[in-house]
């Protein structure tokens, strides 16, 4: 097991933050951070054989605790994504959450999981070298119901993989809904604009939004509109579409319906021509939102690099958002002592 553990810096209340680092022979690398059971960087070859950050990120605890961090590689909870009305009704009672996007919820509140400080723990798995991360989310944590044991474990492989697996019970009935915000850019992190980058989605259908981006309920069709990612294309061909679904988007940030219902399945394949890096994504998950960096801000990242709009997108596996307002959609309520599980794959290889 080669993973390097360092104390990386200290919260605003005090709190120690902890790196963990995971190598593999050949140079490829990746670091968790304890805040947010982050993913803040990740060390691939391209097709010649050089190694660059393509996971956006900061260099210190400033970054990550300040206005400008869009969730950059966080662990995403109790709930990733929207809630409409911050409020939803479980078991006959209703719950008031707060309302941090609009009047409406997104990824788990003020103090998400992505803003508290997890146990790290450097473990060997049969796949690889790997770090496991723990958080308990008490009862009544930014409005949710139950007390909640939360388990994230990275797994680096030697074949290039970076496997995520979740685990999750509470004590009550709630929502669970894990997810990770990383932000990819396979030409390197500082290095622009990912429009050029081309993804395949395996998803025939998507659930429309709103302006808020809230769903509207429905599961529409992708073929014939922008949303059509059925066969590879580039991200940057119909993102400023003049279609109603990109106008509500600002682009791309959309929840996309996968065509297999169980199991571990392909998700998304992201092509990055000038470099050759090929992601390949695989999840247990019914969805996955495509969100091609819109909202994001010019902020300093790592290594003195600029971050712009669009210089990153992410692939959020997840359950459908506002599920708990949908009853046609895939349910994310768990009963108290029913297990939450997740597993997410990142494949990496060149062409």
């Amino acid at each position: 097991m080669n993973i390097t553990t360092m104390e990386f810096g200290k919260t605003q209340a005090g709190q120690t933050v902890h790196s963990f680092t995971i190598y593999q022979a050949d140079g490829s690398f990746c670091t968790l951070l304890s805040y947010g059971a982050t993913r803040q960087r990740l060390l691939m070859p391209d097709r010649n054989g050089r190694f660059q950050d393509i996971a956006l990120g900061y260099d210190n605890m400033s970054g990550y605790e300040g206005p400008g961090n869009s969730y950059y590689g966080a662990t995403i909870g109790r709930c990733g994504n929207r809630i409409a009305g911050a409020a939803f009704e479980l078991g006959g009672r209703n719950y008031q959450l707060a309302a941090n996007n609009g009047r409406n919820h997104l990824h788990g509140g003020l103090r998400g999981f992505d803003k508290v400080v997890w146990h790290g723990e450097p473990v060997q798995m049969p796949e690889g070298p790997a770090v496991n991360f723990y958080y308990h989310s008490e009862d009544g944590e930014e409005g949710y119901p139950g007390a909640l044991d939360v388990q994230v474990n990275y797994i680096l492989t030697a074949d290039h993989s970076l496997i995520i697996r979740y685990t999750a019970e509470a004590d009550a009935e709630t929502l669970i809904n894990l997810t990770n915000h990383s932000y990819f850019n396979l030409a390197g992190q500082g290095s622009g604009s990912i429009l050029r980058h081309q993804l395949q989605i395996a998803a025939d259908e998507y659930t429309p939004i709103d302006s808020e981006l809230i769903p509207t309920g429905e599961i529409a069709p992708v073929a014939g509109t922008a949303l059509d990612f059925r066969d590879m294309k580039p991200i940057g061909r119909d993102i400023d579409n003049s279609e109603q679904a990109i106008i509500n988007g600002c682009g791309y940030d959309h929840n996309f319906v996968l065509r297999r219902k169980a199991g571990l399945r392909p998700c998304a394949t992201v092509y990055e021509p000038k470099f050759g890096r090929v992601l390949e994504v695989f999840t247990t998950m019914p969805g996955v939102q495509f969100y091609s960096g819109n909202f994001m801000k010019p902020d300093n990242g790592k290594e003195g690099v600029r971050y712009d709009r669009r210089d990153g997108f992410c692939l959020e596996t997840q359950f459908f958002p506002d599920t708990i307002h949908h009853a046609n959609f895939p349910s994310a309520v768990f009963a108290a002592g029913e297990p939450f599980h997740h597993e997410t794959i990142y494949h990496f290889k060149t062409r």
